[in-house]
């Protein structure tokens, strides 16, 4: 985390969003399969939020905020996780692959728990 630059942080997290809404897209437009549209829209939704969770992370961790660094990561990890499973499983992987599913969902509550005890830790400034 520490060797990735700003620019590299903010093109991901940009990718991630224009991903986020091509996957929206092809869910409502490209896809039969009702099960498949699901997936495609729930891993669509979770990526566009954590997107812009990893914009405000990392803008936190450059202010100087302790821990945001990872979790920063840990929201990235997540999306690659829970979103990109759903999305492989939607393009005809094999279901199994869905037992990863929670571990990003997993990574992504591990995020928020770390930035809200983070919050809670930061000092009162004026």
């Amino acid at each position: 985390m520490e060797g990735w630059t700003p620019r590299t942080w903010t093109a991901l997290a940009a990718l991630s969003g224009l991903l986020s809404v091509a996957f929206g897209a092809f869910a409502a437009h490209g896809v039969d399969s009702w099960k498949a549209v699901e997936w495609l829209k729930t891993g669509a939704q979770y990526q566009m939020i954590h997107a812009l969770a990893v914009f405000g992370a990392f803008a936190l961790h450059r202010a100087g905020a302790k821990g945001m660094g990872l979790v920063t990561a840990l929201f990235f990890v997540g999306t690659l996780v829970f979103s990109g499973s759903l999305y492989a499983m939607a393009l005809g992987a094999p279901r199994i692959l869905g037992a990863i599913t929670p571990i990003g969902g997993l990574s992504f509550m591990a995020a928020w728990a770390l930035m809200a005890w983070r919050g809670f830790s930061m000092p009162n400034q004026a």
